[in-house]
């Protein structure tokens, strides 16, 4: 699965996860005038949005929980540029050479992928459709165009092209893991966890399919699973910090606050791993949940350790 963030959304905004984003240059043809951040965004914070809202959030202790592809994807392969100036310089590039040639696929491809992890996600889908009308065949550009669907919101429709991104003789396990995640998204939770099963069969041990599988049965209130399942994704070498921040938010969602600070601060600077704990600590025990889960999606991204603490200024190099 790409790096995009959701799928899911994701960001499967559950995606699960939590995409890059980048500073773009303001005026720019191909890439909008917008100032997102250069770090990740903290798990927690984006998971625990979609988690509260399928869970409806009657946390009102430890024990029930409440996140983006709900859960959103996290697998990826290409990897993007890793800075603002990259980053442009990639999206300009492949948007000049998508006004030339709509209907190749290798340009339009890579032309959606920047506009995903830039979260344009209705811009990447338009760039996919017009070229799945053109390859209507071909499962890679369904798989995609399935993908930033779900990254949309547009859920059933992305179920229906996924459906057709691969086949029955020759399953897909990234397909088959962001078809999971659709599932959780439309609250269908034994389904996903289908997909997700069928994904493992093909990718035993995969740390962004185990991550989304523990977050699914933390949508069905079923937190020492969803802890024991993400405790295997965390264990796994390729695990990243998505799928940590995960399982910190999972502990903090059953008060094992001290284990999920622990967990947040092998990527977090200490003070920002004690912030997301306190947030998630603080819904958890007021009663105006939906109004804490917005300002939550609204806060500024804490840094991962190491980052610089200057946020680059918009349209910088």
């Amino acid at each position: 699965m790409d790096r995009s963030g959701v799928v899911v959304n994701p960001r499967l905004g559950l995606t699960l996860y939590c995409s890059q984003e980048y500073s773009c240059k303001p005026g720019s043809r191909h890439v909008p005038a917008i100032s997102v951040r250069t770090c990740p965004r903290p798990v927690v914070a984006v998971s625990i949005i979609a988690l509260s809202l399928a869970l409806g959030l009657g946390l009102g202790g430890c024990n029930r929980p409440s996140l983006s592809d709900v859960t959103g994807s996290i697998g990826g392969s290409d990897s993007l540029p890793n800075t603002n100036a990259g980053m442009r310089r990639y999206a300009e590039e492949w948007g000049r050479r998508y006004d030339s040639n709509r209907t190749d696929k290798r340009i339009a491809m890579n032309y959606a992928r920047a506009l995903r992890a830039l979260t344009q996600h209705t811009q990447a889908v338009a760039v996919l459709r017009g070229l799945a009308i053109t390859h209507p065949r071909d499962m890679e550009v369904l798989g995609a165009y399935g993908k930033a669907l779900a990254d949309d919101g547009k859920l059933q429709e992305a179920a229906k092209v996924l459906q057709n991104a691969h086949t029955p003789e020759r399953p897909n396990w990234s397909i088959l893991s962001a078809q999971g995640s659709v599932a959780d998204q439309l609250g269908d939770h034994e389904r996903a966890r289908e997909f997700y099963g069928s994904a493992l069969k093909i990718r035993p041990n995969d740390p962004a399919v185990l991550s989304n599988l523990g977050l699914s049965y933390a949508l069905s209130r079923n937190l020492p699973t969803a802890e024991t399942t993400l405790r295997d994704a965390v264990a796994q070498p390729a695990a990243d910090m998505r799928v940590r921040q995960n399982l910190a938010l999972v502990l903090a969602l059953q008060g094992k606050f001290g284990e999920a600070e622990e967990v947040s601060r092998r990527d977090l600077a200490p003070a920002d791993a004690a912030s997301n704990v306190a947030e998630i600590r603080r819904m958890i025990s007021q009663s105006n949940t939906w109004s804490a889960i917005r300002q939550v999606d609204r806060r500024p991204a804490a840094r991962p350790k190491g980052a610089a603490a200057k946020r680059p200024t918009p349209g910088a190099s």
